[in-house]
């Protein structure tokens, strides 16, 4: 079931989303060769808790794993989403997804962004452009009457026509009360499929793109995401509410 906010709850929501965005903006000022993801997790946390507001990634659980230990989720070059901040050293020439969740008065925010870390190739920076411009183009079409096809169709067709995949295995989500909610937005499909988008819905909007293929693994750990073939991948995530019979990220600082 799709649960659809009053103004009221999505200014709360706004609150956690600013504080996703602060940190977001934040963490892009630290990422650096030589720095661990663990100090970047550090920092996070430390913003997070300082604003009364509670990392809402750290001990969140999922079937088949530990509870998830980090205040973000920060995945590197072939890692695709829930990378676990650790003593891994960030190295000249990788790109960094940190992806950030708040919780504040129990509504929540979630964003994510992909950064350099340092001087990159050119072929990882299309993949960071192209990724994030397919995310601003689909969130143009949560307009009131269409459907969530055409985001997902939307965000399909740039990447693949600049020569990158989307991952299907993964997808955005309903947010506000909880941190995943109904319902689940693919970055592939047709359009005029899906729900019909409809004021008061908020969504957690998350293209994840491959460099090459678009199949993926789960490591290990139960948590990492990686490409299926090693290639480099990037990720960028807003929630947005929809008011007025329009889109409005909740997650720009």
């Amino acid at each position: 079931m799709i649960l659809l906010k009053s103004k009221r709850e999505i200014d709360y929501i706004r609150e956690s989303c600013l504080i996703v965005a602060e940190v977001l903006q934040l963490l892009k000022r630290y990422v650096k060769p030589g720095i661990t993801t663990i100090e970047l997790d550090k920092v996070a946390e430390d913003y997070i808790l300082s604003s009364n507001a509670r990392p809402a990634f750290k001990g969140y659980s999922q079937s088949g794993s530990f509870d998830f230990p980090g205040s973000i989720c920060s995945s590197i070059d072939d890692e695709v989403v829930h990378g676990i901040p650790g003593n891994r050293v960030l190295m000249e020439g990788e790109i960094l997804s940190i992806d950030v969740g708040v919780d504040k008065k129990g509504y929540f925010g979630d964003a994510a962004l992909t950064v350099a870390v340092g001087k990159i190739s050119e072929e990882k920076q299309k993949l960071m452009d192209v990724t994030e411009k397919s995310l601003y183009l689909g969130i143009e079409q949560l307009i009131s009457g269409n459907r969530l096809g055409d985001y997902s169709s939307t965000v399909q067709e740039h990447v693949e026509s600049n020569g990158f995949s989307v991952v299907r295995d993964l997808c955005g989500h309903g947010v506000g009360k909880h941190l995943h909610e109904d319902p689940q937005i693919s970055n592939y499909g047709k359009k005029g499929n899906g729900a019909v988008i409809k004021n008061g819905m908020t969504l957690a909007l998350e293209p994840m793109v491959n460099m090459g293929s678009y199949r993926v693994i789960v490591t290990n750990d139960g948590w990492t995401v990686k490409t299926a073939d090693s290639m480099p991948s990037a990720h960028f995530e807003h929630t947005v509410a929809i008011i007025d019979g329009k889109p409005e990220i909740l997650t720009k600082c």
